[in-house]
């Protein structure tokens, strides 16, 4: 009996997931944040892309963690706020092809928080919508899309040119 109810809950998650298994979450990932939410904030200590990734991440994974993101607004900043509304965009966009109930449950969640910050993350990620196209382009194509993409790391870090001249001195 106990088998068939695991059973039964592992396919309930595999269900809820809107991307593909090397874009999801680990399990233990998803069951750090349901503990405790605030862990990302104090993990990721105040970057806003990387907030918006993980979270994106962990929702579109399983759209079931939003209670945990109610948690993560009442504990958060107003700056962190409006990443945790464009996080939510994102996951709502992942899912719109592969999950629409699940895209539809975000949008309302949305709806239904209330703060002013979270909808103005929302909204101008929906305007934006740049974490998603990086997501497509990565998807179609391995090449980079544009030259410069060549001089740019992790998290749109800049890097040296190796190409560049050296300087002789005189």
């Amino acid at each position: 009996m106990i088998g068939f109810a695991l059973i039964v809950s592992s396919v309930e998650a595999c269900r809820a997931q809107c991307v593909e298994f090397s874009d999801r979450a680990s399990q233990l990932e998803l069951d750090t944040f349901v503990k405790s939410p605030s862990s990302l904030l104090e993990r990721l200590r105040n970057d806003k892309e990387k907030l918006r990734y993980w979270l994106a991440r962990y929702v579109a994974t399983n759209p079931s963690v939003l209670p945990s993101v109610q948690t993560l607004i009442s504990a958060s900043t107003s700056t962190d706020r409006s990443s945790i509304g464009a996080a939510l965009r994102i996951a709502e966009t992942r899912c719109t092809s592969t999950k629409p109930d699940a895209s539809r449950k975000i949008r309302d969640f949305v709806q239904r928080v209330g703060d002013l910050n979270v909808q103005a993350g929302y909204s101008a990620a929906g305007d934006d919508s740049s974490g998603v196209q990086v997501q497509s382009q990565v998807k179609t194509s391995p090449q980079p899309g544009r030259g410069g993409a060549l001089l740019e790391g992790e998290w749109r870090t800049k890097l040296a040119n190796p190409f560049k001249p050296v300087p002789l001195p005189n």
